[in-house]
């Protein structure tokens, strides 16, 4: 069993897909209309890193966990980054400390930023900036940032995308009905018809050391995706999203990692419709050969693999052709039943709540 305190010594890498239907997953408020931003070579969907990452601190939040920027409130009010650290400097006098010795400089960091990052999941996993003057003696002593050890590259479609004329025009009539005594209405309602959204994530042993980031906090992440995009998409127009394949390769080897394992999940041209035709997750099947033979490859260099998949995702590999099972029994083959593990996102969270959790 994995001990969940310990600082993160191993890499891992993410890959991680969801759908939206009828959706606006990422809108471009300086379009002017908050448009869905669509890539104007490939017309793929876009989704900015910045976007998950706010799926993800909001339902760490709703589960009760400390989060830097809803968490530290005076009176209601938000602190600054600058109140943040003058408090902590009140409890922590720089001039009991010998900044010039190595281990003392280290345990006066620890001092300052220990207990905020024990109290700040979202900083352990995303890093943050804090206002250090540079003026004080001490400033050259402490961080002015945390690097975030945990970070998604913008994730894109799979497919080429369109948006749904259709729906912003049956919106325009009835919002003209509803509100024609009102002296007028904002019509846009700018979405796409299905897009299945692919996601490259990386966690860095290296830099979990700077925030603290424990195995307890990587391995929530296997939960958390999940269900951050069931939870948080409830929005008028972000409803209509739903994760389709999470799956996570712990290295043992440090330092290393394959990369770009998102590009190896493609579309089953043959098996699947056209883009112009996709509406739903059941008008695609997706090809996991080249993820499962790149898996295989570096086998010996993988201490484990956790996947979840959905239910009603259709998969590929060489001629065979099946649901979850599939990818499952591949990768057992791939890497050895005995590193790939399947993950109960529902029965798995309540462990990773801040009541159950060791972390």
């Amino acid at each position: 069993m994995t001990e969940t305190t310990n600082t993160v010594t191993n890499r891992s890498e993410i890959v991680f897909l969801y759908d939206a239907v009828d959706a606006n997953p990422n809108g471009n408020p300086l379009s002017g209309s908050n448009r869905p931003r669509i890539d104007p070579q490939t017309q793929q969907a876009i989704v900015t890193d910045v976007r998950l990452k706010r799926y993800l601190r909001d339902q760490l939040d709703d589960d009760g966990h400390g989060v830097y920027i809803r968490n530290v409130q005076e009176e209601g009010n938000q602190y600054t980054r600058g109140d943040l650290l003058e408090d902590r400097l009140k409890a922590v006098d720089p001039d009991e400390y010998d900044l010039e010795d190595d281990e003392e400089a280290a345990q006066f960091r620890a001092d300052v930023f220990g207990e905020f990052l024990e109290n700040s999941v979202d900083v352990r996993y995303f890093g943050a900036t804090m206002a250090v003057d540079a003026k004080e003696a001490y400033a050259k002593h402490l961080p002015d940032h945390f690097t975030g050890p945990v970070q998604f590259s913008p994730g894109k479609s799979i497919h080429a995308v369109n948006e749904n004329e259709e729906y912003d025009s049956l919106t325009s009539v009835i919002a003209t009905q509803e509100n024609k005594q009102q002296g007028g209405f904002d019509l846009d309602d700018n979405r796409i018809q299905y897009g299945l959204i692919r996601f490259h994530g990386l966690v860095d042993e290296h830099g979990a050391e700077d925030t603290m980031l424990t195995t307890g906090d990587v391995e929530r992440l296997d939960t958390l995706c999940w269900r951050a995009i069931k939870n948080q998409t409830i929005s008028r127009s972000k409803i209509g999203q739903e994760p389709r394949l999470y799956c996570r390769i712990e290295y043992e080897e440090e330092s290393f990692h394959l990369g770009g394992l998102d590009k190896d999940i493609e579309l089953d041209d043959e098996r699947s419709k056209d883009d112009e035709e996709l509406r739903t997750v059941r008008d695609l099947i997706l090809d996991i050969t080249s993820l499962v033979d790149r898996l295989d490859n570096a086998s010996t260099q993988i201490e484990r693999v956790r996947v979840a998949v959905s239910d009603v995702l259709e998969l590929s590999y060489d001629e065979k052709t099946g649901g979850p099972e599939l990818l499952y029994e591949e990768l057992r083959d791939a890497v050895g039943a005995d590193a790939v593990e399947i993950v109960d996102v529902y029965d798995e969270h309540t462990a990773t709540l801040p009541s159950g959790d060791t972390a």
